[in-house]
């Protein structure tokens, strides 16, 4: 039986990589910054629990390891699948306490989650860290300066933690998701739709043309991919870093 800890798992991608494990059987904590995320999913999922926390806040992350300790009696995969999008603008006018929140949440919170559960694997003689990027490290969006810049440093993280921490039998990889069949993804599509009065098949349609399967990805799919990198058909993959998004080929 494993015991997991899934950040930014209120809902959708998280949430399902919660209940997948769940599911099976194994012992999982969650965690997010939404108070009412948090209390949604442990009453859909009875044996499930959670802490309200903000990852970018490293007392938030000491109470939530306090948590998770008590509720798995001990940790075999961390999940960081917890991100904010950051502000949008150019470099010269980003607003500098924007910049420094997405910072924290996006690669600092991963940090801080990662430092706690390493002494918890080590004692269990090895277990599995996946972190959430994205495919836009590779396509690069202007004017998302600071969101960019923060998922590019979370795959320099794994990367490093993988030659790190293979000699204790720890593995690192990251996934890096393209268009998210989301209540995000219908929000921003949505917000198009009012913006310039085309339809959502249309402005959804100008989304999937630069990714070559024409494709969203499910959160299930999410989930499916998770379970591989941690389970031991995974065994032999760390330090990579793994898009799931039908191959993005560029972005607006």
């Amino acid at each position: 039986m494993e015991r997991i800890l899934v950040t930014g798992a209120g809902d959708s991608v998280g949430r399902a990589i919660a209940e997948r494990f769940l599911g099976r059987g194994d012992k999982v904590h969650i965690c997010d910054v939404r108070a009412d995320a948090v209390a949604a999913t442990l009453e859909a999922n009875p044996g499930l629990t959670g802490s309200v926390t903000d990852v970018g806040v490293r007392a938030d992350v000491e109470a939530l390891f306090d948590d998770a300790r008590a509720a798995l009696g001990g940790l075999t995969i961390l999940v960081n699948v917890v991100g904010m999008a950051g502000p949008r603008g150019a470099i010269e006018d980003i607003d500098e306490d924007e910049w420094d929140k997405t910072i924290a949440v996006n690669l600092s919170g991963m940090f801080y989650c990662m430092k706690r559960a390493v002494p918890l694997l080590k004692a269990n003689g090895g277990g599995s860290i996946v972190n959430f990027s994205t495919c836009s490290t590779r396509t690069g969006i202007p004017f998302r300066a600071p969101y960019i810049a923060s998922k590019a440093g979370v795959e320099g993280l794994t990367k490093n933690s993988a030659r790190e921490l293979g000699p204790f039998g720890i593995r690192c990889n990251a996934i890096l998701p393209g268009i998210i069949d989301n209540d995000r993804f219908r929000f921003v599509v949505n917000r198009n739709v009012e913006a310039t009065g085309r339809s959502f098949e249309e402005i959804e349609q100008d989304y999937l043309r630069y990714v070559s399967l024409r494709c969203k990805v499910q959160v299930s799919e999410f989930a499916d991919m998770v379970e591989f990198l941690t389970s031991p058909a995974g065994a032999k993959v760390t330090g990579e870093t793994i898009a799931l998004s039908g191959n993005m080929e560029w972005e607006e």
